[in-house]
């Protein structure tokens, strides 16, 4: 019962630890459709995105991203609020273009993004990965970078 009890406790104060954070879903665009999600934790973000890049693959990227990092901030803030931000994470992909050929590796991200008065906001960042490319069939795995491009963000804040 006591074991029950703890989970419990735990359990409720997990959801509203994770409700009470502020979050952010929309889209980016630059060299493909991605879907985004953000969710806050303290100052800083987790940042997951799942898309398509250049139309002919499917990708998913999670970096966990530190907002104004090293107490360098936007100066010019009017109604709205800058922030830069920069993060590390992984991304995975699939090819069928290729011969369903995979790709798993490292990503960065370094943007700008801009929070409006009202709940919109708006970023500007590039995401590059650096990996290792398999293909089925071949002998030999190779690395890869995939760079990303830069990428305009559109996001509801919530």
């Amino acid at each position: 019962m006591k074991k029950f009890l703890l989970i419990a406790v735990l359990a409720i104060a997990g959801a509203t630890f994770a409700y009470a954070q502020p979050r952010a879903i929309g889209g980016r665009l630059g060299y493909g459709a991605e879907f985004s999600y953000e969710h806050q934790l303290g100052q800083n973000m987790i940042s997951l995105e799942v898309g398509v890049p250049s139309f002919n693959r499917l990708e998913a990227a999670c970096t966990y991203d530190w907002i104004d990092p090293f107490g360098a901030t936007v100066p010019w803030n009017e109604k709205g609020e800058w922030h830069w931000y920069m993060g590390v994470g992984g991304a995975v992909q699939w090819s069928w273009q290729v011969t369903n050929a995979a790709f798993i590796g490292a990503a960065g991200r370094f943007g700008i993004e801009y929070d409006f008065w009202f709940p919109l906001q708006l970023s500007l960042d590039f995401r590059p990965t650096l990996g290792v490319a398999f293909t089925p069939g071949a002998a030999a795995f190779g690395y890869d970078v995939y760079c990303g491009g830069l990428g305009l963000g559109i996001r509801y804040k919530f």
